[in-house]
C-alpha cells in the first residue's frame, strides 16, 4: 500500500497578505483608540492631591526620592542603636557589630 501523495501547497497571494496588515493595524488603532479614552490612571500616577496618605510618596520622583533618603536613614539608625523591640519578651535590637560578636562568641569562632 502507498499513501497517497499530498498535494502542493497553494501560494499565499501577495493581496491576501496585505489585507491581513491592513486589518491587523485597524484593529490596533482602533484598540489603542479605546484604551487611551477609557483607560484609567494609576492612582500613583494621579496628582499628589488626589492620593490617600499611604500613595503620597509614589506621586513624583522628588517625592519618591525623599521617602527613600527617610527610610535609609530608619535602617542606618536601626542597625546602628540599641533599643527595645519587646521589653516583655524580652527582644532587643543591636548595633550589627555588636550581634556579631556575640555569635562568635557564641560559635566559638569556628
Amino acid at each position: 500500500m502507498t499513501d497517497a501523495p499530498t498535494p502542493a501547497p497553494r501560494p499565499v497571494s501577495f493581496v491576501a497578505v496585505i489585507w491581513i496588515f491592513i486589518l491587523l493595524s485597524v484593529f490596533g488603532l482602533l484598540a489603542r483608540r479605546v484604551y487611551e479614552r477609557f483607560g484609567s490612571v494609576a492612582p500613583q500616577n494621579e496628582a499628589a492631591d488626589n492620593l490617600p496618605k499611604e500613595l503620597a510618596w509614589k506621586a513624583t520622583p522628588a517625592a519618591r526620592r525623599e521617602a527613600l533618603a527617610d527610610l535609609r536613614a530608619k535602617q542606618a539608625a536601626q542597625a546602628s542603636t540599641y533599643a527595645w523591640v519587646d521589653k516583655k519578651a524580652g527582644v532587643v535590637q543591636l548595633p550589627i557589630s555588636r550581634a556579631v560578636e556575640l555569635v562568635i562568641e557564641e560559635h566559638g569562632g569556628k
